[in-house]
């Protein structure tokens, strides 16, 4: 079944023709290549604020008129990142859809489908994500697949490049495991698996501060790590694995003390209630503060 004429499997791009959105294009494409999938670049037109234009008529201009130049204007739009995907990364297989959705109605219902879903992100703080970054946020809580959010970076990659994923060693966390494995191999990185925790010593330090593990203690987290990559390690042997526990809210760990990853992987459970929003603050939280690539996993049920 394909749904705005996207075909299942693909990798899906929102795209705006913004610098953020050709940063997704070329994340999109470079991965649509490796993993020998359609790359769908889709833009979304709201048919409801189309409909909101009717009071230019009041003011002797034609809606109609708009309304065209902005069909046209949505067309090249999707023109200008096909050629762009194309000319970045020859040999890509792309299609475009014009969506008359909420582009976070269209993503998420295209994401039913998807293999992943990749959109730019803008701005790095509360007040920028509220007015600019709501269809990241919007995907990063509801999509049914991998979104893959393309942060702007803070300057070059300190050290040799990784993926981290944030893991609470939980059977629900194996998927968002498995994707991290998944990209290390594909794109020949070593895998860093981060265990994030908040204990009495830390809370003693107060907030802000970077508290050394000591390798005397924290068994049973030792253990818990090692339990839940050990399988994943043996299925993807050409992925060097380091696990690492740090002390710290999730947010600090992953995003402020991780200059060297290419991509950050977290999970947002897919449990109701107070546990869900608390898995989902999380995530969100990582969003805001990276200066990196980030990959939000739903976690299986």
């Amino acid at each position: 079944m394909t749904r705005f004429g996207v075909p299942p499997g693909a990798i899906v791009v929102g795209v705006d023709g913004s610098g953020d959105s050709d940063r997704g294009v070329t994340w999109a494409a470079e991965q649509a290549l490796r993993e020998r999938r359609t790359l769908a670049l889709v833009h979304s037109t709201d048919r409801s604020v189309l409909g909101e234009i009717r009071w230019l008529d009041r003011h002797s201009m034609n809606p109609q008129q708009l309304r065209t130049a902005l069909q046209e204007l949505s067309r090249a739009t999707l023109t200008h990142a096909a050629e762009r995907a194309a000319a970045q990364v020859p040999g890509v297989e792309v299609t475009t859809a014009l969506v008359d959705l909420d582009p976070r109605v269209a993503l998420e219902q295209l994401s039913t489908e998807a293999h992943l879903v990749v959109v730019g992100s803008r701005g790095r703080g509360p007040v920028e994500s509220a007015l600019l970054g709501s269809v990241s946020a919007s995907m990063a809580r509801h999509a049914h697949c991998p979104v893959i959010v393309c942060r702007p970076s803070a300057g070059p990659l300190q050290g040799e490049a990784r993926v981290v994923v944030g893991a609470d060693g939980s059977p629900a966390s194996r998927p968002v495991l498995e994707f991290a494995f998944a990209q290390a191999s594909l794109h020949g990185l070593p895998l860093t698996v981060m265990h994030c925790f908040w204990d009495a010593v830390m809370a003693a330090a107060g907030p802000g501060a970077v508290l050394p593990v000591d390798r005397s203690d924290l068994s049973d987290l030792r253990l818990l790590l090692a339990e839940s990559v050990a399988g994943l390690a043996a299925k993807y042997p050409d992925v060097r694995v380091s696990q690492e526990l740090a002390r710290g809210l999730v947010d600090d760990c992953l995003a402020d003390r991780t200059p060297d990853a290419a991509l950050l992987v977290v999970g947002r459970s897919e449990v109701h209630g107070w546990t869900r929003f608390v898995h989902t603050s999380c995530a969100l939280a990582v969003l805001e503060r990276a200066h990196t690539t980030v990959a939000v996993v739903p976690e299986s049920t």
